[in-house]
């Protein structure tokens, strides 16, 4: 089983700002992940502490498996390798968790008994198996939805717009407490923490004909905006492309730029997706 990528789409949430969404792709493994928003002043060199964690865990875990390292023991070396690399270069140890750089992940790697995939937080996988009603991989669908709640509540109570932004001082007192809670419980992300990898969300799944792989902010077409379903936004992308899905996506989130009838923290997230072909 093999995979082959048709189309990708990475756009930044503001396109005066780094991109904290990655990917990494190959015949025998592809990867999307969001590195959270960073909640303060950063601690890693370079413009961004999401940015950073993204793009080298992308790269990392493509690596390992280009290697022949199977998925799990791919992601467990690579989040060693997070964790050496961010204990070396930080400026100084995180004095709280919402200090240290984490981000959702969907990887999906082709195996002997089909399809595999390993996740953590809100990024998922859209999957076709011929005309089947399309499965989704992962829980974007309801995490989205309990955050666009507590944007709500937390506007509200604030008095502010939903999407006034998350680095607005009367959000991040509220933002940095949720985050504290992050590789606790059964919370747990993609993050500088090699025991982050007995925590990861797994799937099998015998075949499919796409894929199609995205971050959070791609995936507000259906979570968020209720635009299309699981099942016709893969068949738009089959249609339209990710191009053009990527411009609608930017039109709606324009024409409701405070976030008052879809509420949510920013008025555009970074949006990723890759679509794939298995043969």
């Amino acid at each position: 089983m093999r995979l082959e990528v048709a189309e990708f789409l990475s756009l930044p949430g503001d396109p005066a700002k780094t991109n904290e969404d990655a990917f990494g792709h190959g015949e025998t493994a592809a990867v999307v992940i969001d590195g959270a928003t960073p909640l303060g002043e950063g601690l890693m060199p370079g413009p961004s502490d999401a940015a950073w964690i993204a793009q080298f865990g992308a790269r990392r875990l493509m690596a390992h498996l280009k290697g022949g390292d199977g998925a799990r023991k791919a992601l467990r070396a690579t989040l060693a390798d997070t964790q050496k690399s961010f204990e070396a270069l930080r400026r100084h140890a995180p004095e709280e968790m919402w200090q240290t750089p984490c981000g959702s992940m969907m990887l999906v790697v082709p195996n002997e008994d089909g399809l595999e995939f390993l996740w953590y937080g809100d990024c998922a996988a859209l999957v076709k198996q011929g005309d089947k009603a399309v499965t989704v991989v992962g829980e974007t669908f309801d995490k989205r939805a309990a955050e666009a709640q507590a944007a709500q509540a937390l506007a509200k109570e604030k008095n502010l717009s939903p999407a006034a932004g998350l680095s607005r001082p009367e959000f991040l007192g509220s933002l940095r407490n949720s985050r504290n809670r992050i590789n606790s419980g059964d919370s747990w992300l993609f993050s500088p923490d090699v025991k982050a990898a007995a925590h990861v969300s797994r799937r099998l799944m015998k075949a499919a004909s796409h894929l199609l792989l995205a971050s959070d902010g791609f995936l507000a077409l259906a979570s968020d905006y209720g635009v299309y379903s699981a099942d016709s936004l893969m068949a738009a992308a089959l249609d339209k492309g990710l191009a053009a899905l990527g411009e609608e996506l930017r039109a709606i989130e324009a024409g409701d730029a405070g976030g008052d009838k879809f509420p949510r923290f920013k008025k555009s997230d970074d949006a990723t997706a890759l679509l794939l072909r298995i043969d």
